[in-house]
């Protein structure tokens, strides 16, 4: 069983954002799918922020500061873990430096989701534009000098580099998803027919960002101590120490009535 530790974060802040996602839409239908005032003319299907405008912004408010925070601690708690040795350490400056900055682009896209919802869409739609696109390039960002770090790290550790691998591959495909629905989306969205079409995609790409929250699951799992399970950091250093090649064997020493004899040596 899994001792509670760091990857509590990355799941707290995915549960928080798809039980916002889910109360929001479900509000929605449930009160007859109303067209708000703030609404395109021929738009239909509210966006995210269309909903948080209404009665549900104290949760939109709410359940974005939580999310980010949680995934900003999942974020300094895997620096933290890769410098303490619980998890593979960085080797050299070039995947410190990407470490770093994909703290600070996470803290940035914190910053733009947070001021989002606070800023809504109704009473000021160029700051709540802006820090959309804030909110969404930066995690990007983060997410591409994440797995330039992972690929990086990978290099010095290809034995113990499944986990790394994996979470890579989770990142880079959540990128392109992301850009690719990200380009749809804006596309969409200056066309005044294909308001429904982008107000789809936002709803896409906000549960797509559930996804990558929990890939930091991923990541942060390896740094668990159980009885049966020693940190990913601390298993690399044994491995160090131990000579692959080694085996054991039994010779014969002498013979008897009783049959041959054996000592036990080694070779390598």
């Amino acid at each position: 069983m899994w001792i509670i530790s760091f990857w509590v974060f990355p799941v707290v802040s995915a549960s928080m954002w798809l039980a916002m996602l889910i109360a929001m839409i479900a509000v929605w239908a449930r009160e007859g799918e109303p067209v708000y005032s703030n609404m395109s003319e021929g738009q239909t299907i509210a966006y995210i922020s269309d909903v948080g405008a209404e009665g549900l912004k104290p949760l939109f408010i709410t359940g974005s500061v939580i999310t980010v925070v949680f995934l900003d601690l999942a974020f300094l708690s895997e620096r933290w873990l890769r410098h303490a040795g619980q998890l593979l350490p960085n080797k050299g400056i070039l995947d410190k430096a990407c470490a770093c900055l994909s703290i600070f682009f996470s803290i940035a896209g914190a910053l733009g989701l947070i001021l989002l919802s606070c800023f809504d869409t109704r009473h000021y739609p160029r700051l709540h534009d802006g820090f959309l696109i804030m909110f969404m390039a930066a995690y990007l960002i983060s997410a591409i000098f994440i797995c330039a770090e992972y690929l990086r790290i990978g290099i010095f550790y290809r034995a113990q580099h499944r986990c790394l691998l994996v979470s890579f591959w989770i990142k880079v495909a959540f990128i392109i998803i992301e850009i690719a629905l990200a380009i749809g989306f804006a596309v969409c969205m200056k066309r005044a027919e294909k308001r429904n079409a982008s107000a789809i995609l936002e709803w896409v790409i906000a549960f797509v960002f559930t996804g990558y929250i929990l890939s930091f699951v991923v990541d942060l799992l390896p740094s668990v101590r159980t009885r049966r399970h020693l940190p990913q950091g601390e298993k690399r250093g044994m491995d160090d120490y131990i000579e692959p090649h080694h085996t054991s064997l039994e010779q014969p020493l002498t013979h008897d009535s009783t049959g041959p004899n054996f000592y036990r040596g080694s070779r390598v």
